[in-house]
């Protein structure tokens, strides 16, 4: 499991990086695809930085985060990481649907991998405490 969980964030790591691509650059956005889907408001608007810090850049500081907790088995902490990603993905994720009513393609797709991250993370968790608990209950 953490090596899958690994790769997803590596995959969010370079969506991430993507990302980051669109917020400095000054040209067309490659998924500027119409009206509705455009990276590149999405990413240069007032909600692309927190504290002069890109949005992007702290997806890719989680995502390493990740993958480093995965690769050193600290199931816990992954589940944990993974569940404030989410949650900070879910607010960005309101941002672009309520407020700037437009869709960056990169964001959807990190949105989904820090979803499926969650899952397998506490579910990890979980499959680890029932098999604990397992160990310890004594054999019929």
């Amino acid at each position: 499991m953490r090596y899958l969980i690994a790769l997803l964030a590596l995959a969010g790591v370079v969506v991430s990086v993507l990302a980051l691509r669109v917020h400095y650059s000054t040209e067309t956005a490659p998924c500027a695809i119409n009206d509705k889907w455009d990276c590149g408001i999405v990413n240069h608007s007032r909600f692309a930085e927190i504290d002069h810090i890109p949005v992007a850049a702290v997806g890719i500081a989680g995502y390493l985060a990740l993958a480093g907790l995965a690769l050193a088995r600290r199931r816990i902490l992954v589940a944990i990481a993974a569940i404030i990603g989410l949650g900070f993905a879910l607010y960005l994720t309101h941002i672009e649907k309520d407020v700037l009513m437009v869709w960056c393609l990169y964001c959807v797709i990190s949105q989904c991998i820090i979803a499926v991250e969650t899952i397998l993370a506490v579910g990890w968790v979980t499959a680890d405490r029932i098999e604990r608990k397992r160990a310890l209950s004594p054999a019929e």
